[in-house]
């Protein structure tokens, strides 16, 4: 029986029954040697799919690594954008995405459209859009006028550290926008010697109060590195697998958002990802990313020069 891809896709991923007596982590293991695939997940996954991924890393060191990889596949464990930034950097890849419903708050509230029209409104203005923004801003000449998005509170924080003034694209991010000031506070009386650690997407009565502010590979880095032992994290918990694996002794605690039946806030969209989807990603090498060329090669452009920039800020 042939089966066909539209009988199996539902609902955005492969739909499709899987032998419950199998180990689905050596199947997994199994198919990606035998289709010389490489795994790709971001921080904000679940911690069994951050365990079986080559590489686990933020959304600018998984571009540096599908831009890297010789394998012939990606399966990409994160949202829709990042694998498509994967298939524009790898355009004679095959990049799979378990599941099409995996999406970004962030990216959706910049439509392009919208967004199109409002930068028509600045002409002179160049778009800066890119996860290491402090540098990337700071490699701009200060002549330059900047049109700063998604993330108006990124922006936000990117313009007061770099002192450079830009016109921000009003977006956020639904993780870092839920988390409550008021929560913190009183979550940092009952831990008065955990530092607070946070992302910059985070509203900015927030990050006043931080410790450290940083992408997901800083705070990580940071509660690696620091003498303290207890850290309020102000993040998609996903990261804090990674911290206790790195540092297990040490206390972490999710800063709390203003929904007061939740403990944290996290990503939705990387949490439709399992361990069963990729195994059928795999197994049926789909749902597949398509792009049109053209697109492709304009898109690809900016990101380039955008790990350019990384790279020659890293060395």
């Amino acid at each position: 029986m042939v089966v066909k891809n539209e009988d199996i896709i539902k609902d955005g991923f492969v739909d499709a029954k899987i032998d419950k007596s199998i180990d689905i982590v050596d199947e997994i293991n199994a198919l990606r040697k035998e289709k010389d695939a490489i795994i790709l997940a971001h921080f904000y996954q679940q911690g069994d799919i951050q365990d079986i991924a080559d590489f686990v890393g933020d959304s600018l060191a998984l571009s540096q690594q599908a831009a890297k990889t010789k394998a012939k596949m990606i399966v990409f464990a994160g949202v829709h954008f990042m694998a498509e930034t994967a298939k524009i950097l790898s355009p004679d890849k095959k990049v799979l995405l378990p599941d099409l419903n995996a999406g970004c708050s962030l990216a959706e509230s910049c439509p392009h459209g919208e967004f199109a029209v409002f930068k028509e409104k600045y002409p002179k203005h160049i778009v800066v859009s890119s996860s290491n923004a402090v540098k990337i801003v700071e490699s701009i000449p200060k002549e330059k006028k900047i049109i700063f998005a998604p993330d108006k509170n990124l922006g936000k924080y990117v313009s007061r550290i770099t002192g450079r003034k830009m016109v921000i694209w009003d977006g956020g991010c639904h993780v870092h926008e839920a988390f409550s000031l008021e929560r913190i506070l009183e979550t940092k009386k009952k831990y008065p010697d955990a530092k607070l650690i946070a992302h910059p997407e985070c509203d900015e009565k927030i990050l006043n109060i931080a410790d450290h502010i940083g992408s997901t590979a800083s705070l990580l880095e940071f509660t690696t590195k620091d003498a303290s032992y207890e850290y309020i994290v102000a993040t998609d918990s996903g990261i804090i697998y990674q911290m206790k694996k790195r540092v297990p002794e040490k206390q972490y605690i999710p800063a709390p958002p203003e929904d007061r039946s939740c403990d944290r806030s996290d990503c939705n969209f990387m949490k439709t990802i399992t361990l069963e989807k990729i195994y059928n990603t795999l197994h049926y090498e789909i749902p597949e990313i398509i792009l049109d060329e053209e697109i492709r090669r304009r898109a690809e452009k900016p990101i380039l020069r955008m790990m350019e920039i990384s790279e020659k800020i890293e060395l």
